[in-house]
């Protein structure tokens, strides 16, 4: 299930100093771009529940972010 564009991925490797891009580079970094984005997101969605929210919002992410990034502080 793709859910990330071709050009974006492209354009995302080309903004880190890429010349030219392969279709293979593009599907191996969206493949982990969308499982980082799951993860995160079904972090956060623990977050919102546990504070008996229904919107996730932005700081839901930041704080799934910084527990996955920090998780010896959570």
């Amino acid at each position: 299930m793709v859910e990330i564009p071709n050009s974006s991925i492209d354009r995302i490797i080309r903004k880190a100093g890429a010349q030219r891009v392969s279709k293979s580079a593009i599907a191996a970094l969206r493949s982990e771009l969308e499982d980082y984005g799951i993860e995160i997101s079904k972090l956060a969605i623990e977050i919102a529940n546990y504070a008996n929210k229904k919107t996730i919002d932005g700081a839901d992410i930041a704080l799934a972010l910084r527990k996955r990034k920090f998780p010896e502080l959570y």
